[in-house]
């Protein structure tokens, strides 16, 4: 079990050990990805003895003598990220962090399903939705961009790979449109660094591969290097050929073998021989036999499956157990 993972189950445990009432007070102040973690880990947690929670009350209580009061300023976070993330993954973050309360009103569409997302937006202008839709996480705008006509669809992936940055007066437009309430105080902010081609490869790979060829069409209609470009920046499941041996180990860890079985169905050979070569023999044979006896399976329940290990994928990296590299050949953490 990763660090994080065994961050996230002691959360759950204390959570339980605290009661709904303590426990609901601390989950307001988490958003939407933290509390669903923490949801499913409890959840899925066996009964635990009064040791363990002893064990863990004692070490929260080390922790908490051990910390002295801390004030951090905008300057103090900005150089913490930057020296852990880089330039880019740090600017992204932190207009996010630093400027939350530009974008308060999005918060409400984080916790709706997609299709009651996308209903509340769809009637917007299209740079409106586009600039929703670079303040939510990939998957999710991914999501809410299947439930648009295909028209809808086009124009909105193309004002965000065009994108180049979003203005204040932007974000409290958009605040408008779902909120109808001005948020913010009015002090300078500098245009935040969301938007472009990486945004909008990110969100295409969510999509669905039907989905992701028309918008590939449409943008390619409108400028052929913009549409090579938003491709060289996607990385898909067969991008995982060009992952080393150590880092395909270390994603086989973390997948269920049943999800595996499924997304190998729609995998090339070459993919599946690079599989196979980072198992034991033992389990390559195994893994070689289910293949031979599944039987054929939905194209979208591939699909599925692929994207479920992508996410695990893109967390792998997000941690530093391992390194992408996109179709141009660039780092693509």
């Amino acid at each position: 079990m990763s660090d994080v993972e065994q961050g996230i189950t002691k959360s759950a445990l204390l959570l339980l050990a605290l009661g709904p009432n303590e426990a609901a007070e601390i989950l307001k102040h988490m958003n939407p990805r933290e509390v669903q973690k923490l949801g499913m880990a409890m959840a899925k947690m066996q009964p635990q003895g009064r040791e363990a929670i002893e064990a863990l009350i004692h070490e929260v209580a080390i922790y908490a003598v051990k910390s002295a009061p801390v004030q951090a300023d905008d300057d103090m976070i900005r150089e913490m990220m930057t020296k852990a993330l880089g330039d880019e993954r740090a600017n992204t973050l932190l207009a996010r962090v630093l400027q939350d309360s530009d974008t308060a009103g999005i918060e409400s569409l984080k916790w709706m399903d997609a299709a009651t997302a996308a209903d509340l937006i769809k009637n917007e202008h299209p740079q409106i939705i586009a600039t929703i839709l670079v303040h939510l996480e990939f998957d999710q705008a991914g999501e809410i961009l299947k439930h648009f006509t295909e028209r809808l669809r086009n124009d909105v992936l193309l004002r965000i790979a065009t994108l180049d940055g979003v203005q204040p007066a932007a974000l409290r437009e958009l605040n408008e449109a779902l909120t109808r309430v001005l948020s913010g105080s009015g002090h300078q902010i500098k245009k935040t660094s969301i938007g472009g081609v990486r945004h909008a490869a990110e969100i295409l790979n969510f999509v669905g591969s039907t989905a992701e060829t028309a918008i590939l069409d449409n943008v390619r209609e409108y400028d052929p290097d913009l549409a090579q470009r938003i491709l060289d920046e996607m990385f898909v499941f067969e991008n995982l050929m060009d992952i080393d041996d150590r880092g395909i180990q270390t994603i086989l860890r973390e997948v269920q073998s049943d999800q595996l079985i499924i997304a190998l169905k729609g995998a090339n050979p070459e993919m599946r021989e690079k599989v196979f070569k980072n198992m034991s023999q033992r389990a390559a044979e195994m893994l070689r036999e289910d293949l031979d006896s599944k039987g054929p399976v939905r194209l979208s329940e591939v699909e599925a499956s692929q994207k479920e290990i992508l996410k695990v994928v893109r967390r792998l990296a997000e941690e530093g157990q391992l390194v992408l590299s996109g179709k141009g050949g660039d780092d693509f953490v």
